[in-house]
């Protein structure tokens, strides 16, 4: 039975498609044929696993109007999703923008969507460029927030000077993407980093079992981790942990990797659960790599941790489109030793704005100041002029928001699962040297053969 109708991509020829939406049986697939390559289908969302009754497809959904560039910097020529920069047709504005400060990388993760740390990565944009890429992402999106990718930015010596550019240009959250391999082994460096104006750490934390570490990033690193996230918490810094998930790699410890969250403490503001897509370097046929549907994560975690999350506590985004991610925000406490989660009404929860389905702008707008509310450490009051100032209510605000701890699951797009409709709701940018802001996923997005739908650019 077809569900709705989209459009695609041949993940052979990236072609433009036809493509649908079929239910078979508990299953919805993503179907589509290429004249040249023939038919393809991917498994998007599963409604029953035999264990935990999930949302139905058709009751995942939180209408929105678009809400369109003020100031698109491409014209429509081609159509989704060969324009984008961002195009006067794209529905979403940025909730977050990224900045790749550099491509190299001080590990070789056999899993890896940016395919960093290759003999072929380009050489660091200098500090102009950056500073260029930071006033073209403020000046099209606002205040939005901000995160500072590659490859492994902390290897660039001058990140602290590109934090402090990021401070001034006023973003609403400053945010570093990170290994955390120098957050562990320099016990100043996290502080040196909170000082130039570094908010919050992205940690790249995928499993509580070295062999998934040795799989997916190609050494141990639980250590690493566990240290990184002590250097954080003494610098006031919050942590997100974020896990790429694999079938059959990891997706068995999502239960004990949100135990290990909670029990690191209030540092940890949150943890977000990323299933492959299959661009960048991997070590699997496209066609049949080992997927993750978002329902397939929602399962894992009620199967794993009965005692934290139940059904029903997942909701839908109301900034990016429905399919692209789930969250839910809950209040933690700790009882007899072991911490407790409870569930927010969705009034405190990210992207929420009420009981009337909220334009997309407005979405935007929540998501935003949710993020950087709820994922930032806190900073003590320095002063009486602080307080007076309006710090000390702040202060009074992150710490409320420290005892609230975000779980999310963000869904990917490959060259097998894309819909346009989802590429023109998304919220997460990544500017580019030529000025163009790129959605996350056609940003990394290539053919099985490795070639990119938007090729690489030098400053």
């Amino acid at each position: 039975m077809i569900l709705r109708r989209t459009q695609s991509l041949c993940p052979v020829c990236l072609r433009r498609l036809d493509a649908a939406y079929v239910q078979e049986e508990k299953t919805v697939l993503l179907n589509k044929s290429c004249p040249d390559h023939g038919p393809f289908s991917v498994p998007i969302w599963c409604e029953e696993d035999g264990t935990a009754l999930l949302p139905a497809f058709t009751s995942w959904s939180r209408p929105k109007s678009p809400s369109f560039p003020d100031h698109p910097a491409t014209s429509v020529q081609q159509g989704c999703p060969f324009d984008c920069g961002l195009c006067p047709e794209h529905g979403q504005h940025t909730c977050t923008g990224l900045v790749e400060v550099t491509k190299r990388c001080d590990m070789a993760c056999p899993v890896c969507y940016a395919n960093a740390g290759s003999s072929t990565a380009q050489s660091d944009p200098d500090l102009a460029d950056i500073a260029a890429q930071l006033d073209t992402l403020r000046q099209a999106s606002g205040a939005c927030n901000l995160q500072i990718s590659g490859g492994e930015p902390t290897l660039r010596e001058d990140l602290p000077l590109i934090l402090g550019m990021a401070r001034r240009h006023g973003f609403g959250l400053v945010q570093l993407n990170t290994n955390g391999l120098r957050l562990a082994r320099e016990d100043t460096y996290a502080a040196a980093l909170a000082r130039a104006g570094l908010d919050s750490v992205y940690l790249q934390w995928d499993g509580v079992r070295e062999a998934s570490f040795t799989t997916l990033r190609g050494r141990p690193c639980l250590q690493d981790k566990r240290r990184a996230v002590e250097n954080c918490a003494r610098a006031g810094l919050g942590v997100v942990l974020v896990a790429t998930v694999v079938r059959g790699v990891n997706d068995g410890e999502l239960g004990d990797l949100l135990r290990l969250a909670l029990s690191l403490g209030s540092v940890v503001r949150g943890m977000h659960v990323q299933p492959a897509a299959f661009f960048g370097r991997y070590p699997w046929r496209l066609a049949s790599a080992p997927r993750l549907t978002l329902t397939d994560v929602m399962a894992a975690f009620l199967r794993q941790a009965p005692e934290l999350i139940h059904p029903g506590d997942f909701h839908p985004p109301g900034c990016e489109h429905e399919l692209c991610s789930f969250s839910a925000v809950y209040r933690r406490t700790q009882e007899a030793g072991k911490s407790t989660l409870t569930l927010l009404h969705q009034s405190a929860a990210c992207c929420n704005t009420g009981t009337i389905p909220p334009t997309a702008a407005a979405g935007a707008s929540a998501a935003r100041r949710f993020t950087a509310l709820h994922w930032k450490g806190v900073q003590p009051v320095q002063t009486a002029l602080d307080a007076e100032n309006g710090s000390f209510d702040r202060f009074l605000a992150q710490a409320g928001a420290a005892q609230r701890f975000t779980l999310s699951c963000m869904a990917f797009q490959d060259a097998l699962s894309l819909d346009v409709a989802r590429v023109r709701g998304c919220c997460i940018h990544v500017t580019r040297p030529d000025g163009r802001l790129i959605p996350f996923c056609l940003h990394n997005l290539t053919a099985e053969n490795g070639t990119r739908l938007y090729e690489v650019t030098s400053p």
